[in-house]
């Protein structure tokens, strides 16, 4: 059995959740609603303040949507209670972020600035080097953070370019230049 499948999800007093016949679920809170459409082999109960995921056999693709799921739901629940944040470091000389309204516009080295606008349900907040990425949606979220990075990934030489916050890029030495002459 799914080690992260069999545990209960803790559903808090302000967070109301749906599940309607066809395993359709949509969790309300005080951040926002989100919904999302789980497969039938998975059986979702609500039992006294808790959601429990168990699944009807020990195939193996149900298996595999086991944790899954459990780890979805869980993660809606945390989404629309607390929301989700991603952070992003803009490293480099000339290179900064700024909010022009609610979109994000970037000077990332090239000729132009490079504007990003927010998807629904997503906030963009800049202090001073970094970029706060916010929403309910973990998913959404850590994908629009991930469009940013790609933008201007971090190069190996310099470390230029916008990486997320605590990662480590390995630098490389660069060419020695030229020697005995």
């Amino acid at each position: 059995m799914s080690r992260i499948g069999r545990q209960p999800i803790a559903v808090p007093a302000n967070v109301t959740v749906d599940i309607n016949a066809e395993n359709a679920v949509v969790v309300k809170g005080p951040k926002g609603q989100l919904s999302r459409q789980f497969p039938r082999t998975i059986d979702l109960v609500r039992e006294d303040g808790q959601l429990v995921v168990n699944r009807r056999s020990d195939a193996g693709q149900e298996r595999a949507l086991h944790g899954l799921s459990r780890s979805l739901l869980a993660n809606m629940v945390t989404g629309v209670t607390d929301g989700f944040t991603k952070t992003l470091e803009v490293q480099g000389v000339g290179y900064r972020a700024q909010l022009q309204g609610s979109s994000l516009q970037l000077a990332l080295g090239f000729s132009h600035p490079v504007v990003v606008a927010p998807p629904e349900g997503i906030t963009f907040a800049v202090e001073g080097p970094r970029i706060l990425v916010q929403g309910i949606d973990k998913e959404q979220v850590g994908q629009v953070a991930a469009n940013i990075r790609k933008l201007r990934p971090p190069e190996p030489y310099k470390g230029k370019g916008i990486r997320y916050l605590g990662e480590r890029v390995r630098r490389k030495a660069g060419k020695a230049g030229k020697v005995g002459k």
